[in-house]
Parts: structure tokens; sequence; C-alpha cells
């Protein structure tokens, strides 16, 4: 006589076996890739951000320009423009984040030694000398053939004094801030074209509430003027923290739309916002949940674009994401105002995940900027002294540039389910465009921390010429160290089978592969 609970395990094995069972997982992805869209995947989603924050600035772009010990340009480091340049950075911002509500950019120009000091009283409280200010700024742009992205200070500055800056960097003819400009040693205007109106006016900004910011807000856009760039100034709004979906309500409904161009959203993904977890060490739960927040971006793009389309259903306003990445506890023994953390391959998840999310809402989503560059929170690069290494979201960000200014491929998506501790998640996550030279390029992430998984990819016509790259490691808490720089880096991927019209791709645990089609 069968025992009952050995009755039951043949019939939920006999459930999963004929894929009756509610539990049972989809083994396979499958993708199919439709037409080209109209959309364009503008390349500003791949933008980066500059805080005077810890060792961003000082010691990580700029080091002096009396620095005999590494090689520099007017005090910018060479490794570092050397190796933004190959990843193509579209734009910057700067000089915050929190700094720029109380920055006050006059401090920053003419004779460095005459310079006032300040106290950065948002991180770690340390002296600031504003040896790198406006020109500093704006001529490594043109170093790093780099578009500025200027955030004005409204929390603690003045409408006059945004005004004046714009004019001071734009301004081609006569007048008092180009005159000013022209004495500081530049005769020609650097056309910025954009430009943060504050920044997280909900919080470090001014704790305001949104129905004052749109006031606020109002007030600063109308007496910023442009001169130089043809089609105007890009004016972007403090938009909102996270999920705070009244925030984006009041602003479309309250700001003219003739005075806003981008509307920001903020979002960090960590294990949880007052727990956030080691940057190394981390355990399965802690990846699993920072999985977790990382995709929520995708739900958040979604839920504010849809209140933006109710008052712009032309899409004209961007959704700016000026600020996303991976935030943990800082590394042992480092000034915890200096947001310095290790960069591992749960990192270059959260990239990969995150630009899939981002290209594939590319008719909204046209700017981005990942916090932040050097040496703070989810950095693509890391210095030493005069070491420099490229961390594994530097590869990812690197491997997903052929998707800049590329046409969206609109996808269908089936995916197998990355499991653990009773919750689910999708695995395989993925984004495709062609670029002007005709090629296809397919990005796709498994963020699954156990499993190889198969996808088949519908392409809808065969391809003569197919070659791919991936960046895997053999452990989640793999990372490139000053000792060991290249221990993670792309390397050639052939895990792919095509049969006529489709493809089938075998990803490693943990991997980003970027697939090449001609």
């Amino acid at each position: 006589m069968i025992k009952t609970n050995s009755r039951l395990f043949l019939f939920f094995l006999l459930l999963v076996l004929t894929g009756n069972c509610a539990f049972a997982q989809q083994k396979k992805t499958i993708v199919t890739l439709q037409a080209p869209s109209n959309t364009t995947i503008n390349k500003h989603i791949y933008g980066h951000f500059a805080e005077h924050l810890g060792r961003c600035v000082y010691g990580g772009f700029y080091v002096g320009e009396d620095n005999e010990r590494i090689p520099n340009t007017a005090g910018v480091r060479n490794d570092v423009v050397a190796a933004l340049k190959e990843l193509q950075i579209p734009n910057l911002r700067w000089p915050g984040g929190c700094f720029a509500d109380t920055y006050h950019w006059k401090d920053g120009i003419g004779p460095k030694p005459g310079r006032p000091t300040i106290v950065n009283s948002w991180w770690g409280g340390v002296t600031e000398d504003n040896s790198f200010g406006t020109h500093d700024f704006l001529n490594m742009c043109e170093l790093l053939e780099t578009e500025p992205y200027l955030a004005g200070n409204v929390g603690s500055g003045e409408v006059q004094e945004l005004a004046d800056w714009v004019q001071y960097v734009n301004h081609a003819g006569e007048s008092p801030m180009a005159d000013l400009r022209r004495t500081n040693g530049r005769e020609e205007p650097w056309k910025v074209k954009f430009w943060g109106v504050g920044n997280e006016a909900w919080g470090c900004g001014g704790n305001m509430t949104a129905s004052y910011y749109s006031d606020v807000y109002r007030k600063y856009a109308t007496f910023m003027s442009d001169w130089t760039n043809t089609g105007g100034l890009f004016r972007i709004a403090s938009g909102a923290n996270v999920d705070d979906y009244e925030w984006t309500e009041t602003l479309m409904k309250n700001i003219k739309h003739n005075l806003v161009e981008g509307l920001a959203l903020h979002h960090y993904a960590n294990v949880e916002w007052n727990s956030k977890g080691p940057a190394t060490g981390y355990s399965d739960t802690q990846y699993f949940k920072t999985m977790q927040s990382a995709w929520k971006m995708d739900e958040l793009v979604r839920k504010h674009s849809a209140i933006m389309d109710k008052y712009d259903p032309k899409k004209r306003i961007a959704l700016v994401v000026d600020e996303w990445g991976g935030w943990y506890e800082v590394e042992e023994g480092t000034n915890p105002g200096f947001l310095y953390q290790q960069n591992t391959m749960r990192d270059a998840m959260i990239a990969g995940l995150t630009l899939n999310v981002f290209n594939n809402h590319a008719e909204r989503v046209r700017m981005a900027n990942l916090a932040q560059t050097i040496n703070v929170l989810q950095a693509v690069i890391l210095t030493k002294d005069e070491q420099m290494i490229l961390t594994p979201t530097y590869h990812v960000m690197e491997m997903y540039k052929v998707h800049q200014d590329a046409q969206l491929i609109p996808l269908s998506v089936e995916s197998a389910l990355y499991t653990f501790e009773g919750e689910t998640l999708p695995a395989v996550h993925t984004s495709a465009s062609v670029g002007k030279d005709g090629k296809t390029h397919i990005s796709i992430v498994n963020i699954d921390a156990k499993q190889t998984h198969q996808v088949d990819l519908n392409l809808g016509k065969s391809y003569k010429n197919l070659s791919g790259r991936i960046l895997k490691s053999a452990s989640l808490n793999d990372h490139n160290t000053f000792e060991k720089p290249d221990a993670i880096k792309p390397e050639s991927f052939k895990g792919f089978k095509q049969n006529a019209n489709q493809l089938a791709v075998e990803l490693p645990p943990f991997s980003v592969v970027v697939l090449t089609l001609d």
C-alpha cells in the first residue's frame, strides 16, 4: 500500500513532467524580434555623472596641473580621458547631485589662488578649494568629446545667479558675463545645452513640496535665456524620487510645457535603503533583493511615463533618469561621506538590465546618467594614485555602446524565471537595435545566480555573419582590483547556434552577452 505522502509526491511529479503544474517553470526564454520601429535609442541614455563627492573629481578626474607623477592635460588624467573616450560617453553631469544646490559657480572662476574655499557639507565635511570650476569642467568635456550637463543651484542660489551662469558659458556677443568669461581666458562660448534646474528638490535640494517647486521651477526657467544653441536650452526639472507618482503628476500639470524639456527621475538599486549591504561579500539573499530593486526600474519608467503621457501625448518632454545605479555600504576604512564602493559582477547585472529597460522605453527615456563615473557608487573607473582600473560596469557600457543612436527593435519576450526562496524574477532581460551600418545588435542579460538559461531568438530572417562578446566570471562577487585589473573583461562568445531564422543562445549564470548580426 502506497503511503499518502508518496502518493502526493507522485502526483506532483506527474504534473511537473506533463507541464500542468503551476510551479513548473518555463525552461527556455523565447525572444521574438519585430520590425524595427521609428524610435531612436538616444545616445544620451548612456550619460555619466561627476559630483564633487569623495574622490570623483579630485583624485579621479582631476589631479592638478602641477602633478608630475600622473600624466595629465590641464590637470585632468590622460588615462581617464582615454578610457571614457573609448566608452563614447555622450554627456557628463556636474557639479552634483546634492552638492549642486550649495555650489556658487562664481567661486570657481578666475585665478585659482584667489578662489574662496567652502566646506562640502553634504559629503564628508571636507574643504573644497574650488580649484576645479566651470572652465576646468567645460574644457575637460571638450577633451572627452562629450556634452556637458550643468546642474544649477536652486536650493541656496538665486534666479540671477543661474541666469548669469547661462550667459557666462553661452553668450557669444558683448555682455557683462561674456566679457567676464573672456577676461578669464575663454573667447568662444561653450554652447552648453543641458541644464538641470535644481536637484532633488523634494530632499537635499530644499525639502520642497511638488506644488511649491513647480512655481520655483517656472520662475527660474523663465529667466534662462539662450543665444547660440539651435533649438534652445534643454531644461530638466527636478523630478520624482523613485515611486513618488504624485510628484510627477503635479509637475506635469503645473509646469507650462514650453518651459521644460526633461523631467528627472532617481532610483538606486540596493538590498534595502536603510540596510544597503556590502559591495562585496554579499549573500545570495542580498543579491536577489538587489536584483528585485534593479528590476523595479522597469515599473518606475512605465508608470511615470503613463502619467507624462496624459499631459504630453506627443512625448515632447523626455524622462531623464539622471541618477541610477547600485548603492551599498562604503568600503571598510573609507570616509562614509565619500561613498566609495567596489564593483562586482552584481553591478554588471544592474547595468545590463537597466540599460535594456532604458533602450526598450526609448520613446520616453531619452537621457540618463549612471552614478557616478569615478570612485563613487557604481563607478566605471576606480583610481589609486597612479593606477586606474576599469570595472565590470565599464565593460557592460562599452559593450552596449553599439545601441547609441541606433533604431530600436521591439521585442516580445517570454522569459524563464529566476527563483529564490519562493520569489521569482524574469531571469533574462534583453534589448535590440539596428545601427546606421545596418548591423543588428542584441544585448542579453541572465541575472540568475545559479542557472544557465537557453534563449531562443526568432530573428525574422537569417544572417550571414554572427559574432558575440560576453562578460562573465566564476563568482558573483568577483571584481577587478589594482593587483588584478583584468580579472573581468569581455571575451569572444560562441555559445550560439543558428538554424534558418532562429538562433539558440546558451547564457551562463550572471552573464552579459551582446550579439552582432549582419
